[in-house]
C-alpha cells in the first residue's frame, strides 16, 4: 500500500457526515493501517493551519497516560480528529465527564472510547494496594474492578499474575462505562437518542492492536 500524503483535516461538513458506527469504523481502520505499518501519511504543517480556526473531531479517547499508547498513532489520526483525555487507569471524574461533555455535545463529536491496556501500571498498583501521596486517592477509583474478578482460593491476586491484572483492567473498562452514563445525564441522553455511542477497547501493548468490546 503507497502512502498518501493528506493535506486536510476534519472539517463541520465532514465530521456531520459520521455517525457514531462510521467514527468506530475510523478507528478501526485506523488500528488495522497501524498494525500494517501502512499509515497515512500527513502534512502537519497544513493540519496546523486548517485547524487554526477550530476543530471538529469525530471521536474522544479515554485512555491511560502510559507512555506505550500515543492515541493519534495507534489509531492513524491526524491533528484535529479525535481528542484525548488521559489519566492513569483510564477512569472517569468530574473532570473528565465535563470534557467529554465538551467533546460531544459542544464540539460534534460522535463515538467515545473507553480503552484499558494490557500491563497496566495503575491496576497493578491498585492491585498491590499501593500507597504513595495522591496516587493513594487515584487508584481509589480502579478498586472496584478488584472486586468483579472472581479467582479461587489460593489464586494470586498481586501484580505478580499478570492474568489477574489485565482481567481487572477489563473490568475496570466496563465499570468506567457504567459510571459515565450514570454520572453524565448529558452524555447518557446523547446515547440513548443515538447521537454518539460509547464503547470500550483493551490495547495489546506487546502488539499494538485494539480490540474492542461487542
Amino acid at each position: 500500500m503507497e502512502n498518501l500524503l493528506v493535506h486536510n483535516t476534519q472539517t463541520k461538513e465532514s465530521q456531520a457526515a459520521i455517525n457514531p458506527e462510521k467514527a468506530l469504523q475510523l478507528l478501526k481502520e485506523g488500528n488495522q493501517r497501524f498494525l500494517d505499518n501502512a499509515t497515512i501519511s500527513r502534512s502537519f504543517d497544513k493540519q496546523i493551519e486548517l485547524t487554526t480556526g477550530g476543530q471538529f473531531p469525530f471521536a474522544a479517547i479515554v485512555s491511560c497516560i502510559d507512555s506505550r499508547i500515543p492515541t493519534e498513532i495507534i489509531f492513524d489520526q491526524g491533528i484535529g480528529d479525535i481528542f484525548n483525555a488521559r489519566v492513569a487507569g483510564n477512569f472517569v471524574n468530574v473532570d473528565i465527564l465535563g470534557s467529554l461533555e465538551f467533546a460531544c455535545k459542544l464540539a460534534g463529536s460522535k463515538l467515545i472510547v473507553i480503552m484499558g491496556h494490557t500491563s497496566c501500571g495503575a491496576v497493578k498498583g491498585a492491585c498491590d494496594h499501593a500507597k504513595l501521596g495522591n496516587l493513594t486517592a487515584m487508584l481509589d477509583n480502579i478498586t472496584p474492578a478488584l472486586d468483579k474478578v472472581k479467582t479461587a482460593d489460593g489464586v494470586d491476586r498481586s501484580s505478580s499474575n499478570i492474568d489477574f491484572v489485565n482481567e481487572v483492567a477489563v473490568q475496570n473498562t466496563h465499570l468506567t462505562i457504567e459510571k459515565l452514563k450514570q454520572d453524565s445525564p448529558v452524555l447518557n441522553e446523547m446515547i440513548e437518542n443515538g447521537e454518539i455511542q460509547v464503547v470500550g477497547a483493551m490495547y495489546e501493548v506487546a502488539s499494538g492492536k485494539v480490540s474492542f468490546f461487542d
